[in-house]
């Protein structure tokens, strides 16, 4: 296996990885989740207890209000369905001009308490970006455990009832894929048409665009690929796949991460390895604004950041534009 860095990779190439204009907040407020997912880079599940509490959402709204330059404000876990403070945060978000985008498992929907919260995402007009990592039966269950499956289904029918992931509308469906091994995503745009197919014929089910997310060998993937004994190889095969041309639409260049205790990140991949924004420790209660705080910055990597240039490049809003690389290169 080749040993060198991501950084050293980066100057081997040439390349700079500095952050530009903050526009997006991801808040992670919670890893407690209804699930507990092979793939998670969160190692979310039941039986985690790491939960924004109020103090720390109200000043997370306060930042919000002040930074004019955060365009979108992104909620994920855990299950951020799961947070007494989640709904607090999307309506102050939405009232200060914010477009807002949960990252939901679909499943939550039909937990006790979560009754209304479908609906509460219509009326808040979120976008909803939600796991469904294949069509198979089989696959979803083998990554996210027995009866996801099918609760997943009956989850996007409902919001499809109510006007998600249909024309016109404007509320916005998003799915993601994850592959289910050592393996990168296949073509993003050719998957797309595959899940619409299928899913439309098999369950009437429509959405609107489909990201491919690359695993990240970190927390419980990266768990799973030292049981197997594959984490040399999926390395190896990050570290060859590296695509120069992904690394100017990397996310970390124009998003801050905030944990759910407060602490400010470069992505939420950085949050689970704890390595902080300028690998200096920063919190919410250090800045008074996100505006201009972070820009010209280098971000802070280490190699798990191969798996955002690998191929087609990843992003958490999916494959990156790098010229149909996986058609010309993989």
């Amino acid at each position: 296996m080749q040993t060198y860095s991501f950084e050293e990779k980066l100057q081997e190439s040439q390349l700079n990885l500095r952050t530009e204009k903050i526009q997006k907040l991801q808040i992670n407020i919670g890893r407690i989740c209804n699930l507990a997912c092979h793939h998670c880079h969160v190692e979310a599940g039941p039986k985690r207890t790491e939960m924004m509490d109020e103090k720390t959402a109200l000043r997370t709204i306060e930042l919000i209000k002040k930074s004019k330059e955060i365009k979108t404000v992104d909620l994920t876990g855990g299950a951020p369905e799961l947070n007494p403070n989640f709904k607090n945060i999307v309506i102050a978000s939405k009232k200060a001009g914010k477009e807002v985008i949960v990252r939901c498992n679909i499943t939550v929907l039909f937990e006790k308490g979560q009754e209304d919260t479908a609906l509460f995402f219509k009326n808040q007009k979120v976008n909803i970006v939600a796991s469904m990592p294949c069509y198979s039966k089989k696959n979803v269950e083998q990554q996210r455990g027995t009866g996801v499956f099918d609760k997943s289904i009956d989850g996007l029918k409902i919001l499809n009832q109510l006007g998600y992931g249909k024309e016109n509308t404007g509320l916005i469906l998003d799915l993601v894929y994850n592959p289910g091994g050592a393996f990168l995503p296949p073509d993003q745009h050719k998957l797309e048409l595959d899940y619409k197919k299928e899913l439309k014929e098999l369950f009437d089910i429509e959405f609107n665009r489909l990201f491919t997310i690359t695993n990240m060998p970190i927390k419980r993937f990266l768990n799973e690929l030292t049981k197997q004994n594959k984490l040399n190889e999926y390395m190896e095969l990050l570290i060859n796949s590296f695509n120069s041309k992904a690394v100017d639409s990397l996310m970390c260049k124009t998003l801050v991460s905030v944990s759910y205790n407060g602490q400010l990140f470069n992505c939420d991949f950085n949050q689970m390895v704890d390595l902080p924004i300028g690998n200096t420790k920063k919190s919410i209660w250090d800045i008074e604004t996100f505006d201009n705080v972070f820009e010209d910055e280098n971000v802070s990597v280490a190699n798990h950041c191969f798996a955002c240039t690998a191929g087609a490049g990843s992003s958490c809003g999916g494959a990156l534009k790098t010229d149909n690389f996986l058609e010309k290169n993989i």
